[in-house]
């Protein structure tokens, strides 16, 4: 990332500019699709402006990863937000945003999904679990506030179906993954509140 003549490094700011230019590459490409040299030269930065900020490639690969946690996170609970207070739309809303998430073009599945498999190494997969930690207290909450009488349970069932409906995106079936997943989701809500509201 050059800096304009006259203008101060802002370490942070570099350090954010590499993240958000190498997150769509690594993407587009997978974690092991693309090589050091290559990756500098399409981000613009050196090797030794990479290593500097990241230590290695693969410290580079777990930014990038909990940056895209923290942005995936941050945009289903914004979805959540916007649903109103009813949890039948709150669900409703986290399915149908990755339904439209699985529709763009540029879907290539859950990337935290794909690093996972990818790479069996210890720091991704914390950085995976943690990422499933976030979207399972999401889908617990929605379920506690259905009164749902084993919230956990239900919240643990709600994240099979996301993370399925998004493997299952990505591997066979785009266009109604997140539909078919979102019907079970309301049915199993309605069967866990109270009086199957």
């Amino acid at each position: 990332m050059p800096v304009p003549k006259g203008s101060t490094i802002d370490p942070e700011r570099t350090r954010s500019g590499i993240i958000d230019a190498a997150s769509p590459l690594l993407y587009e490409r997978g974690l092991d699709g693309i090589g050091v040299a290559e990756l500098c030269s399409r981000i613009g930065v050196s090797k030794e402006t990479l290593y500097r900020y990241f230590g290695t490639k693969d410290g580079l690969i777990q930014a990038v990863l909990e940056a895209r946690s923290d942005r995936v996170t941050s945009w289903i609970a914004g979805a959540v937000a916007a649903a109103g207070d009813d949890p039948r739309d709150q669900l409703a809303a986290v399915f149908d945003e990755l339904q439209r998430w699985y529709e763009e073009p540029t879907f290539r599945g859950c990337a935290l999904q794909n690093a996972a498999a990818q790479h069996q190494a210890q720091p991704v997969m914390d950085i995976t679990a943690r990422h499933l930690d976030r979207r399972l207290n999401l889908l617990t909450g929605i379920a506690r506030r259905t009164g749902a009488a084993d919230p956990g349970a239900l919240g643990r069932q709600l994240l099979l179906l996301v993370e399925g409906a998004t493997l299952i995106a990505a591997h066979h079936d785009r266009t109604s993954a997140g539909r078919h997943a979102k019907r079970a989701a309301l049915a199993l809500l309605a069967a866990a509140s109270p009086a199957g509201a």
